[in-house]
């Protein structure tokens, strides 16, 4: 061959391998779609990590080697989250927001930018909102009240202080004096300087009411130095001034660069007051909450006590949105960043906080059990909690009303005991969010820690982990990647629920007993579980109806359009559906019977009984019951005590797909419609399927592997039938569009019968790399067992990753075949490399990975790199007496909050066990 004909066939190679690139790349204008329909990721396509920085000991040598561990590992951005801690490294601490902080931020900003990893940061150090700037006036307030009872002609002979001791610092606010007959005086101008009331009572038996301002002493939470002090008064616009004004004071006028500034889960304990309430209570409520102290402070199951209970309540959640989140909002806002924000532990309306900032947030806490067989479920505390799918549609529903494209979550709180959740466990429990309608994923946590910490380095109490020390992490980044390739989908359209399931949050706010009313993750058997709310939204999940929770305050945004509500996010829903509910607003129920004449159909469980609250209630009420009346002949307007059934007698149906033991989401993106569908059942599926749509053109994708094909689908009456094989523990998503939206695609592959199945008969090699204390030595298996099966401490205390080889030979290929590797029992994750060629992660049920691709005819390697938990070297450690877990405020302990002791453990099993064999299939 002639030289010019070398030059000239390289010329030609380098030409077809750049355009080869361009198109891999998605650089090509007009076939990137059609060649890959999987979004190019971006930063919030994928997992983000909240990042606790213990004692703000960072530095930026160490920053910059761990960012780039975690960029590897397939992260899109990090939360940053200053804590306590370690002892013996005070000498490396930096004080919160002090000029050194504020550097290392700007570092870790620059070193974002060049790794295209977003970042996040808490307004404050550990939780709740505080610090050294909160003074005692503008700290977290509670209300304070001692009763004094005087007969006729008596006189107060000692100063009104309160009773308790601890309280000694509250400041009187109002004294009034009520009689038997209801009459009120205040007397709060007749209390001198020493406490001393001027005042005799008149005739009649008398009760003083004595009311201080106190506070609650509480100090933040596992502060980081610097952050010290005490919680915030969130209901006070002052003192939210003078805290953020901390920041800007350290950020001076020089752009800070965070995407977003972030709030933790309410949890400001026993704070239900605030300096100027009762002003504020008449300028909402209409009237003197003075005169009605023997209402607010009764525990007694009288109506009047529950409607002025539950007027204060209702305003001690507008001061929570209106001077915290909101004032918080438009201050970010003004430093060019969004907020994230976790209502849950709120005394307000969660879904009207939710609605006020950029990405809401739920927290997933605690694990859940699935039926999916071969499912190894989290170790659970005593008594604890687990993901609710209602709770989690909160954030999402307020997201989708007000046209917020992100929807994030705090996932994995204390999914299991530390050093024993696997990333088995992590899919499943994620793939919930996804179903509820989340879709911008932060794992709970990284800790950072300095690479001469020895293993395992710092870690988080109760946290799963997310660190590189986790013998899982090589393994990460297949967990990262399917979740990148859902959330880009997720996140390009808009969700597509046809029911708004409306919240009577006053039924919660009406209740004589107790003071304000905090809904909490922690107590959902109160305020959500037993509600008719709850029980109606489980049954129209579990009927295949997609739905929305709508608020007063939300439902008065609507607009009535073609038979539609149309939500100013875009946002289109067919029925308005009501639960069961003692009290309702008057201006809420006008605006229903207002959209049911413009021809939205409304579903009742049952009309509601009376107007909430106390003020101005005889005029209230009797509008309310005229407005009642006009419904009985109000046209769209259905009553019904099984209101899921009333749907179907409507002819309005939900998704089929559910009665086949899947769930899914569905959304609208650019005329084509999208179903995300999860199969968390007890058997594998394999059969057509109907879908509420009509289109002849399917794309399916696979997001555990990225494969994608298309195929039709068959048009039965007004809906689509789509065969779908779908094992127990994957998912898939489903589109349906024009044939355009096909071209250039390739055909969906479906597994017919199992042709063969082809036995790994060869000898198996063992050996051991990225672990401790020691690497065990190889050795030679007969065919895969648990490493932990091995005789002797160095396989038993083992963790890290160990690699299982082995060959085979394959006599023909058929290229038209499809061939699966299966693994019999994992423990816990596996890299799996066939010739050489790295095919894939398998982390979670089902054990089962097509190879099709990777293997050859003749001699074929196989290589199973094998990641177990952590587990067993920490028992180790701790049978030795070996110190890891030495923190200022709080170590690592156990789920149950006690004392952390692994050295009683059992062995964990690790490695691989039982059959692995290749299953081909036939496709067609």
């Amino acid at each position: 061959m002639s030289t010019r004909t070398v030059v000239l066939k390289d010329i030609r190679n380098i030409f077809i391998g750049i355009v080869l690139s361009c198109l891999l790349l998605n650089s090509v204008p007009g076939t990137a779609q059609q060649l890959n329909p999987w979004p190019k990721p971006i930063q919030e396509n994928k997992p983000w990590a909240r990042w606790w920085w213990m004692g703000n000991a960072v530095d930026t040598v160490n920053l910059s080697a761990a960012m780039q561990k975690y960029h590897e590992a397939g992260f899109g951005g990090l939360e940053i989250a200053p804590i306590y801690g370690a002892k013996g490294f005070e000498d490396r601490y930096l004080r919160f927001l002090s000029p050194a902080w504020v550097n290392t931020l700007r570092f870790v900003l620059h070193k974002g930018d060049r790794l295209d990893m977003g970042v996040d940061l808490t307004t404050g150090t550990g939780w709740p909102f505080g610090g050294p700037q909160v003074s005692t006036e503008d700290a977290a307030t509670k209300l304070v009240y001692r009763i004094y009872r005087l007969g006729k002609g008596q006189r107060l002979t000692e100063a009104i202080r309160p009773a308790d001791q601890r309280d000694k610092k509250a400041v009187l606010s109002e004294v009034v004096a009520f009689d038997g007959e209801g009459n009120a005086k205040i007397l709060t101008e007749k209390v001198d300087t020493q406490g001393m009331l001027d005042w005799d009572a008149p005739q009649g038996d008398w009760t003083l009411y004595a009311v201080f301002v106190g506070k609650t002493g509480q100090q933040v939470k596992r502060a980081a130095p610097g952050g010290e002090g005490y919680t915030l008064d969130h209901f006070s616009t002052a003192a939210v001034d003078h805290y953020l004004n901390r920041f800007d004071t350290a950020f001076a006028e020089q752009e800070i660069g965070v995407r977003a500034f972030y709030n933790d889960s309410y949890e400001v304990y026993g704070a239900d007051w605030t300096p100027g309430f009762f002003t504020e209570f008449e300028q909402r409520r209409g009237y003197d909450l003075r005169l009605h102290l023997p209402e607010l402070f009764a525990d007694t199951g009288d109506v009047r006590v529950a409607r002025v209970k539950a007027d204060y309540r209702e305003t001690v959640g507008d001061l929570l949105r209106e001077n915290f989140t909101e004032r918080w909002t438009a201050w970010a806002h003004g430093r060019h960043a969004k907020t994230k924000n976790q209502a849950h532990g709120s005394p307000s309306n969660l879904l009207d906080l939710y609605a006020t900032v950029d990405i809401p947030e739920m927290e997933t806490f605690g694990s859940s059990d699935f039926p999916i067989p071969g499912f190894k479920p989290g170790i659970k505390p005593k008594s604890g909690d687990k993901p609710d799918p209602v709770l989690m549609k909160f954030p999402s529903s307020a997201a989708h009303l007000k046209g917020k494209p992100l929807v994030s979550s705090e996932t994995f709180t204390w999914l299991g005991e530390h050093f024993r959740s696997s990333l088995s466990q992590f899919k499943p429990e994620v793939e919930q969010c996804f179903l509820a309608g989340i879709n911008h994923v932060f794992y709970h946590g990284i800790t950072y820690s300095p690479q001469d910490v020895p293993w395992p380095g710092w870690l988080f109490y109760a946290s799963v982990n997310m660190v590189p020390t986790n013998s899982w992490w090589p393994h990460v980044r297949g967990l990262n990647t399917y979740i990148t390739r859902v959330q880009s989908i997720l996140q390009s359209g808009v969700m597509d629920n046809e029911v708004l399931l409306y919240w009577p949050a006053y039924d919660i706010w009406d209740d004589p007993k107790g003071g304000m009313k905090s809904l909490t993750y922690h107590n959902v058997e109160d305020w959500l579980h037993p509600a008719t709310f709850y029980r109606i939204a489980r049954a129209l999940m579990d009927e295949g109806y997609g739905v929305d929770f709508v608020s007063d305050r939300l439902l008065a945004d609507l607009q009535a359009d073609r038979g539609h509500l149309q939500s100013p996010g875009g946002n289109r829903y067919r029925v308005l559906l009501v639960p069961a509910a003692r009290r309702m607003p008057l201006e809420t129920l006008a605006k229903i019977k207002e959209f049911a004449e413009k021809g939205i159909q409304v579903v009742f469980e049952q009309l509601p009984e009376d107007v909430p609250g106390f003020g101005n209630y005889e005029q209230r009420n009797r509008l309310f019951k005229q407005l009642i009346d006009s419904l009985s002949s109000a046209t769209n307007i259905h009553v019904t005590p099984d209101v899921v059934s009333g749907l179907g007698k409507m002819e309005f149906m939900g998704e089929p797909l559910v009665h086949e033991g899947l769930r899914f989401v569905r959304l609208k993106s650019g005329g084509k419609t999208i179903y995300y569908v999860v199969n968390h059942g007890k058997e594998d599926l394999d059969k057509w399927i109907a879908f509420n749509t009509q289109s002849r053109h399917v794309l399916l994708m696979d997001p555990q592997q990225g494969d994608f094909g298309w195929c039709n689908a068959k048009i039965q009456g007004n809906q689509s039938q789509v065969r779908l094989q779908i094992r127990t523990g994957e998912s898939l998503f489903v589109q349906f569009g024009d044939q355009s939206s096909l071209d250039g695609l390739p055909r969906w592959n479906y597994r017919e019968a199992l042709d063969s199945i082809i036995e790994l008969s060869n000898a198996w090699k063992l050996s051991f790399r990225e672990g401790g204390p020691q690497l065990p030595v190889d050795t030679q298996l007969k065919q895969p067992i648990y490493w932990t099966a091995l005789p002797g401490e160095a396989y038993s205390s083992f963790s890290g990753i160990g690699v299982y080889e082995t060959s085979f030979t394959l006599d023909a290929i058929d290229r038209a075949g499809r061939y699966d590797l299966v693994l019999d029992d994992l423990a816990e994750s596996a890299r799996i490399w066939v010739n050489d060629e790295d095919a894939g992660w398998i982390g979670s049920v089902p054990y089962q990975l097509d190879i099709s691709k990777y293997l050859k005819q003749g001699k074929n390697t196989l290589r199973i790199e094998v990641a177990n938990l952590m587990a067993n070297r920490i028992r180790f450690m701790e049978k030795n007496h070996i110190k890891w877990n030495d923190y200022h405020e709080i170590n690592v302990v156990n789920i149950d909050y006690k004392t952390f002791d692994a050295s009683g453990w059992d062995i964990q099993p690790s490695g691989l066990q039982g059959n692995v064999v290749i299953r081909k299939y036939r496709l067609r």
